[in-house]
């Protein structure tokens, strides 16, 4: 019998990449995948081609954490033109409808953008990756379909104006997951009866991740060239990262020992509910769990006992 092919080595980790513009997700995904010799790896939610930034990509028992980076709240910087739409509501579409924009003022557009600081409802755009009936929508834009898509609810914890004039805008954005920032790119330009659609998008925090931890394809490239996989290894962030973004609690063997085999425990100084970080008696991290009604923590997912 043959022997089975290698698919890769095991990494475990996450790299905080700084994606470029002109890809896809996954394409770049793919990418790094292959300059690590990975076995197993994902990202945490697409960016759109255009966009740039904070993209954390998930390596072995990290790829268990990566739906909940995907649920995490995200921040963005925008700039938009104005009065210009486009079918894809960014530079990457066609232009389908533009007006004048010689009565814009700085005022009324600083007036506009407190109608969508908090909760807002988002009719999520054709050119997204939602799915409708297992295609994704974007694909069926391509082939000229159009489908209803109900609003949706989403949260805009801040919005601050960061530039103006009557040729472009741009913006601060932290959100909630689920957020399209080309929506509320034109939705803002509407509410002031005008047209605008994005023309850069850097995304600058997802869930625990920032920019200032970000590696960009270059310095993946200098590293492997310099030191092979080894080096590459060293800019994985650890598997317990992933959930730096919630309540840390400490497990003692025994509370341990009984999580591991999918009993929920009292856990002294847990918060009333939500999700927690979970760590055992030397400080390593188990995996993540979520407070029950009657004040346990039940495990959620929790990474390989091998780790």
């Amino acid at each position: 019998m043959a022997k089975r092919r290698n698919r890769g080595r095991a990494v475990d980790g996450v790299l905080v990449l700084d994606k470029p513009g002109g890809c896809t997700s996954n394409e770049i995904l793919q990418r790094v995948k292959r300059m690590f010799g990975a076995a197993k790896a994902g990202h945490t939610g697409s960016l759109d081609p255009l966009a740039t930034g904070v993209l954390p990509l998930c390596f072995g028992e990290a790829t268990k954490f990566s739906q909940f980076l995907l649920d995490a709240d995200k921040a963005y910087v925008v700039k938009a033109k104005w009065g210009e739409r486009t079918d894809t509501a960014d530079a990457d579409g066609e232009v389908v409808e533009t007006c004048a924009t010689d009565g814009l003022t700085r005022e009324a557009l600083l007036s506009t953008l407190e109608r969508f600081r908090g909760e807002i409802e988002q009719v999520p755009s054709m050119y997204s990756a939602l799915k409708h009936n297992g295609q994704p929508l974007y694909k069926l834009a391509r082939q000229g379909v159009e489908v209803e898509r109900k609003a949706r609810k989403v949260h805009i914890h801040s919005l601050e104006l960061l530039d103006f004039d009557t040729t472009h805008f741009s913006l601060a954005v932290a959100c909630s997951k689920g957020t399209y920032v080309r929506n509320l790119v034109e939705d803002v330009a509407a509410a002031l009866g005008n047209l605008a659609h994005v023309v850069e998008l850097r995304r600058t925090q997802a869930g625990p991740y920032t920019l200032e931890q970000a590696v960009t394809i270059d310095e993946l490239s200098q590293a492997i060239d310099s030191g092979g996989h080894k080096a590459l290894d060293e800019l994985l962030l650890p598997l317990g990262t992933s959930a730096d973004h919630w309540p840390a609690l400490a497990l003692t063997e025994a509370t341990a020992f009984y999580l591991r085999n999918g009993n929920p425990v009292q856990i002294p100084g847990s918060p009333a509910e939500g999700w927690v970080k979970l760590t055992g008696p030397n400080e390593e991290f188990i995996g993540v769990g979520e407070v029950l009604d009657d004040g346990k923590v039940a495990p959620r997912r929790l990474i390989s006992s091998s780790q």
